[in-house]
């Protein structure tokens, strides 16, 4: 056949296949030094927001929720999965609510990140069908360090295992058939926070022999190979006890319960390799798993351990090979401190649930600044209206171009600034950028009160002496990183937005804006874009 027909017969198939909405399937892509989601072959940032666990269990429930989705500027919603509904009988599977809500989600433009309630659902097992929960015998439960028995399904168990991925291998075959053409589904979460709550670990007779015998050669492998790049906490356990590379896991990492912990993080983690890759075999979407943070001293136990924790994450990556990326949901207020942590061995950020307060808006842009985030979703998204919340989704949306196409060149950062942390620098380029809250300008409504709201700003490298400043509630003075001596003023300062990918400038911004020309400000009070041109002079 001829070669140059061959060619042509390629192109005319992608193309056919691309005009249908196909393409590669949703996936993740490394773009310099942070990873991006692609969906039908572009960049996407997952403005979200998590539904109410009971909220679409039915359709007539979700009625008067698409329009709320839609005000708030959503480009995604996740929307839980429910084993107990899906399979309520053995082995018959019905997913017509599923198909129902992919519909509706298309034909309000919206994206779909399905969260699998498996075999554990923040801890316990509450929605495993009751088939499952009656047949302790063949499905058994964890065991406390009394033998009581607790409602979490056992992750030691062969027969748990097996039935959650039959059930979850059903619902990628489903997703396959009614959306690969189409591409509403962009990711999977499966199972929600799993973790051990009232028990450091399972004492089942199951997990008693895992514990008794060999640390994994796996985990021993990856001890090795990583062991500069080791989160503290597991070095320092490994080291103290001796950095052996043979024995249990109290051999290796000592007796405590770290070490129980460790221990239930691993085997967490290889179920979950187990049940991910049975899915990525039939549809391979993007899947991760999520934790609910440890809380200040509270103990293994008292708080859903063994999850995907930063201090354990060794343990997850290496018995999960197969999951894309941990990610942390939020309520508590230490948002900086725990995305470091997640991010500190270059892992991609996403936060799939955050408590829906006052603080979303300031902390969704701040995702996408400092981390190049995937993506940022506050939970029970339905429950009330956000104005904040979708002004920022429509200002990150229509910058969404310039922040994938200058993504990991160390050319966007970001700050959040509160009552307690005022001001912060960053450096980009040849300039150093001093940040900080509107409230700190004595003349501002409300400089004077207790109660300062979160304010955050994206910073944008555009040329040498050109950058776009979005967000709110900043106010950003300049200096010459490179030479002390050498003065900043601002050259330019125009507000504007972004339309159909082109700059449009609202207002020419000088005077008591720039306040004649000391700084640029975004009032607490506004969610806008500013270019700036900066300039040296002696």
């Amino acid at each position: 056949m001829n070669k140059a027909f061959c060619l042509v017969a390629v192109f005319i198939i992608t193309f056919l296949v691309r005009s249908n909405g196909q393409g590669q399937l949703p996936h993740l892509a490394k773009v310099g030094n942070r990873t991006q989601l692609i969906v039908q072959d572009q960049p996407f940032l997952v403005l979200g927001g998590e539904l109410g666990n009971s909220t679409a269990t039915t359709m007539e429930n979700m009625e008067p929720v698409w329009p709320r989705l839609k005000a708030m500027n959503l480009n995604t919603v996740l929307v839980p999965v429910y084993w107990e509904l899906i399979e309520a009988e053995e082995g018959r599977f019905d997913f017509s609510l599923y198909e129902a809500l992919i519909k509706e989600a298309r034909k309000n433009n919206l994206k779909i990140i399905f969260l699998w309630f498996g075999a554990w659902k923040n801890s316990m097992s509450s929605h495993a069908p009751a088939w499952i929960k009656r047949n302790q015998q063949k499905y058994p439960r964890v065991k406390d360090e009394k033998g009581k028995s607790l409602e979490i399904l056992s992750s030691f168990s062969k027969d748990v295992l097996d039935a959650d991925i039959k059930a979850f291998e059903q619902l990628m075959t489903f997703i396959k058939t009614v959306d690969q053409q189409y591409q509403t589904v962009v990711m999977i979460q499966p199972e929600n926070e799993i973790g051990m709550l009232s028990s450091a670990r399972d004492y089942h007779p199951l997990a008693e022999e895992a514990f008794k015998t060999n640390v994994p050669a796996e985990v021993i492998s990856y001890l090795q190979k990583k062991k500069d790049q080791l989160v503290p906490e597991l070095q320092n356990a490994w080291k103290q006890a001796g950095s052996k590379t043979k024995g249990n896991w109290q051999e290796l990492f000592g007796k405590g319960l770290y070490t129980d912990e460790l221990f239930m993080a691993y085997y967490y983690s290889v179920f979950m390799n187990k049940l991910i890759a049975a899915g990525k075999k039939i549809y391979p979407l993007p899947m991760f798993v999520n934790a609910a943070l440890n809380r200040p001293g509270k103990l293994p136990g008292e708080y859903p351990s063994a999850g995907p924790l930063p201090h354990l994450m060794d343990v997850w990556k290496a018995g999960g090979t197969a999951i894309d990326f941990l990610s942390p949901d939020f309520y508590n207020p230490d948002f900086k401190h725990w995305n470091d942590l997640y991010t500190r061995q270059g892992d991609p950020l996403f936060i799939p649930e955050h408590a829906f307060d006052a603080t979303v808006a300031a902390k969704a842009l701040f995702t996408f600044a400092n981390y190049e985030g995937i993506g940022f979703s506050p939970f029970s998204i339905e429950s009330n209206h956000s104005e904040s919340l979708g002004k920022m989704y429509a200002l990150i949306r229509s910058l969404t171009p310039l922040i994938t196409s200058n993504k990991g060149k160390n050319k966007i950062k970001g700050v959040l600034l509160t009552k307690t942390n005022q001001d912060t620098v960053i450096t980009i380029g040849n300039y150093e950028f001093k940040c900080k809250h509107d409230y700190t300008l004595s003349w501002t409504p409300g400089s004077r009160t207790d109660d300062w709201p979160y304010a955050s700003a994206m910073i944008i490298q555009t040329g040498e002496d050109e950058f776009y400043v979005a967000g709110t509630g900043v106010v950003i003075t300049f200096s010459n990183s490179k030479n002390k001596n050498q003065n900043v003023g601002l050259l330019k300062v125009d507000e504007g937005i972004f339309d159909n990918n082109v700059w449009k400038v609202i207002r020419h911004l000088n005077g008591d804006q720039t306040h004649q020309g000391r700084h640029v400000n975004i009032p607490t009070n506004q969610i806008a874009i500013q270019k700036v041109t900066l300039y040296n002079y002696d």
